[in-house]
């Protein structure tokens, strides 16, 4: 079992800089694949970025590569999106999430738990 809390968004213009966090419970963290999803008011929610439980590989989304940078430190049990160079089309509630397999990882339904979400708005 993996609790998910996500905090650091807000409301930023664009070109700016957002470091998002995710605090997840319990001692298996490094076990788990951790990845970060964004759902737009009106739109399905939709695959950002993921790693790998050892942190050694990552997965990014064409609309956020080369601008948003996913890490993990398995010692304080916390996933990171730093995401640069921000759009208005970013704007969305960002989740984190959970799984224990690499397959199909972009996938939001083969993820097993998700944080409450948080929210990041970019004006132009």
């Amino acid at each position: 079992q993996v609790q998910l809390v996500e905090s650091g968004g807000g409301l930023v213009q664009a070109g700016g800089s957002l470091r998002l966090s995710c605090a997840a419970s319990g001692r298996t963290f490094s076990l788990y694949v951790m990845g970060w999803f964004r759902q737009a008011p009106g739109k399905e929610r939709e695959f950002a970025a993921a790693i790998t439980s050892s942190g050694r590989r990552t997965y990014y989304a064409d609309s956020v590569k080369g601008r948003f940078s996913i890490s993990r430190d398995n010692a304080k049990n916390t996933v990171y999106l730093q995401m640069n160079s921000l759009k208005p089309e970013d704007t969305a509630v960002y989740y984190c999430a959970a799984r224990r397999s690499v397959v199909d990882i972009t996938k939001p339904n083969e993820y097993g738990y998700w944080g409450q979400g948080t929210q990041v708005t970019v004006s132009s």
